[in-house]
């Protein structure tokens, strides 16, 4: 069936759109108090990723109660590593936690290139999403970037230098471009499954581009997002590489039809620099603190900046967990007020 709202989909192709399409990263929970009522009822972070029913419940909250134009899949970026053998736990109040890392070679037998089966709650929630949205609004699937996924599975967990994982590279890059390897092809399965279980289409996430110099995010990190982006052609593709000024030009060719920017990335340059993609985004995050006449004049001011072009409005990053609901819905309904006659 197709889909009530393909705004999204018709803008990546670009088609004519009676307005901007607008979604938020990181919108599946953290703001809603009806996210933290499911997430009250169970141990922990990990254990509404892996259990189907509630993770498709607060995906599609935010389609219910905020109106945005696409939901995204509740999940982790974490969940390839564990399904490739690594283990890793979400302490409250901290994040991430690997008890076991990658530092030698010798460490590779214990990892393996996962199969989509092996992330099967993910799966499993994409298809009752499905389900229950009944063709309202795209959905979207996900996964971090390889050099993201190594960054966390070297270090151990989040580091504000990730000293560990960038050293890495520099004093055993045979290592690393193994390991990103394997990562890369569990992705590409990944996704494939998530494809499979009704994705529409798909974002990969690159969380750590920014802390590499150029020379090494060429090496390290752009050959492998666009070898899971040459291997995916079922569905669209967005790639959202934070802090990555340098890598924009680099962007036109990589396979992926949109292209997200962080809200330090001027807009002008950006289109200028990319011509034939999508862009994607690109509000401070923190402008959602301030007054609603605020939000409106900066949010007109960002939908002006994209001018005619095709463009999915978004924040630069993930909605941080203590901005009012109100506030992100005031976003929301900002964007699609906005006439296309004002451009």
């Amino acid at each position: 069936m197709p889909l009530k709202n393909d705004l999204i989909l018709r803008t990546i192709r670009k088609e004519k759109t009676e307005r901007t399409p607008v979604w938020l990263m990181r919108q599946a929970g953290r703001i809603l108090p009806e996210y933290r009522k499911v997430r009250s009822s169970v141990s922990g972070f990990k254990e509404l990723v892996e259990t189907p029913e509630l993770a498709a419940e607060v995906t599609i909250q935010p389609v219910d109660i905020l109106e945005v134009d696409a939901a995204i899949i509740f999940s982790d970026i974490l969940v390839i590593p564990e399904a490739m053998g690594l283990k890793y736990e979400m302490v409250e109040k901290k994040g991430p936690f690997f008890p076991e890392t990658i530092r030698q070679a010798s460490d590779l037998a214990n990892l393996h290139v996962a199969q989509a089966e092996e992330v099967q709650y993910t799966i499993d929630a994409i298809k009752i999403t499905k389900k229950e949205l009944n063709d309202r609004v795209p959905l979207i699937g996900f996964a971090g970037a390889p050099w993201t996924i190594l960054a966390y599975m070297v270090e151990g967990g989040g580091s504000k230098t990730f000293s560990r994982a960038r050293g890495l590279l520099y004093t055993q890059p045979a290592l690393a471009h193994e390991l990103l390897q394997m990562i890369t092809e569990s992705t590409i399965n990944y996704l494939k499954g998530q494809i499979e279980a009704g994705a529409d289409l798909v974002q990969v996430f690159d969380s750590w581009a920014g802390i590499l110099p150029p020379f090494q995010y060429e090496e390290f990190s752009l050959p492998y997002i666009s070898q899971i982006c040459d291997a995916i052609q079922e569905v669209p593709k967005t790639v959202f590489a934070k802090d990555a000024y340098f890598a924009r030009q680099w962007m036109n060719k990589v396979d992926c039809q949109t292209v997200g920017l962080d809200w330090c990335m001027d807009i002008s340059e950006s289109r200028s620099l990319m011509e034939g993609k999508v862009l994607q985004g690109n509000l401070d995050p923190c402008i959602l603190y301030s007054e609603n006449k605020q939000i409106t004049r900066r949010t007109q001011q960002m939908l002006k900046a994209f001018g005619t072009r095709h463009h999915i409005a978004n924040l630069g990053h993930g909605v941080y967990p203590d901005i009012s609901p109100e506030k992100v819905k005031h976003f929301v309904n900002v964007v699609k007020e906005y006439s296309l006659e004002i451009r």
